[in-house]
């Protein structure tokens, strides 16, 4: 079962207590929960919404310059056929995609010393709202999900402000996807997420599903204006496996389906190891930078860049 919780018991101080218990359940138990009363407006997710569907129906050969895998920092579009999130299975992803990351100016002297994920974003031509859209959503989301770490601060017997630093100028990822109508295949392949939390906001068109530990493949409710939250493997590593990172997939839709993510790395230099309290560390330290860019390698499959 997926929870739905009120991110205004929290956020508004109606029932601070009693969400931070429902969310710690949540995080410990299958990694999962709907998120409600979020506050990020219904006019900016249809905005995005709208802008993703303008680019994805641009032709191939107006995409191709932004592919994804001419960026070193993960950023541009992903077409169909160039990842497989299920690595053992082979089997590609029937989905295509574009990233932005945090945004940052060419002359900034980390972009300039190549420093990992501090580039640029590319951006499409002809789509005068694209960029304006996606990075007003971006800091949108980024404020939500810093805030939620603010919760997980209570719940884990931190102290307040804990996770503030990590997150100043994160690795942060926003991406939206487009899956076509399909009877075969996978839209995405059975995975775990690799940041702190993802927030995604659906369409309501089927096809997610989780698998909880012990349990089988389950589809995800849709609840409309609520963002589906899962913990990541870089908070699963950091809680020391208190927290849970549950697989989840993505089946062929029944109809065109589309998705927003916003994936919440931290900061590239931030230390990853057993936070306090949770006893002795079942993982090595590792940077965020260090962490992103294995599981970042494993993901796309080695089909040759367009000329």
């Amino acid at each position: 079962m997926i929870p739905v919780l009120d991110w205004q018991r929290y956020s508004g101080g109606q029932d601070t207590a009693g969400f931070v218990r429902d969310l710690g359940r949540a995080c410990r138990e299958t990694g999962f929960f709907l998120l409600s009363g979020h506050g990020v407006p219904e006019e900016q997710i249809a905005e995005v919404f709208s802008q993703a569907d303008a680019f994805f129906a641009l032709p191939e050969a107006d995409k191709a310059p932004l592919d994804i895998r001419r960026s070193p920092h993960n950023r541009g579009w992903a077409a169909q056929g160039s990842e497989a999130l299920d690595e053992k299975s082979g089997q590609m992803d029937r989905k295509e995609a574009f990233n932005i990351g945090f945004d940052m100016p060419p002359d900034d002297p980390r972009v300039l010393a190549g420093e990992p994920f501090r580039g640029v974003n590319v951006w499409p031509s002809g789509l005068p709202g694209f960029r304006g859209a996606m990075l007003a959503y971006y800091r949108a989301a980024l404020d939500l999900g810093v805030a939620l770490h603010g919760a997980f601060e209570a719940e884990l017997g931190l102290p307040p402000g804990f996770f503030a630093p990590h997150f100043t100028e994160p690795m942060a990822t926003l991406r939206v996807l487009s899956y076509p109508a399909a009877t075969e295949g996978i839209g995405a392949g059975a995975h775990t997420d690799y940041g702190s939390i993802t927030l995604l906001m659906t369409d309501g068109v089927a096809g997610l599903q989780v698998r909880p530990r012990g349990g089988n493949w389950t589809d995800v409710p849709h609840v409309p204006g609520a963002y589906v939250v899962n913990i990541g493997d870089c908070l699963m590593r950091w809680s020391n496996d208190t927290y849970v990172s549950t697989p989840h997939r993505v089946l062929p839709p029944p109809r065109a389906r589309r998705s927003i993510a916003f994936f919440l790395d931290p900061n590239p230099d931030s230390v990853i190891a057993a936070l306090p309290g949770t006893g002795a560390a079942k993982y090595p330290a590792v940077t965020g930078a260090d962490y992103l860019r294995m599981r970042l390698d494993a993901t796309y499959a080695p089909r040759p860049l367009p000329i």
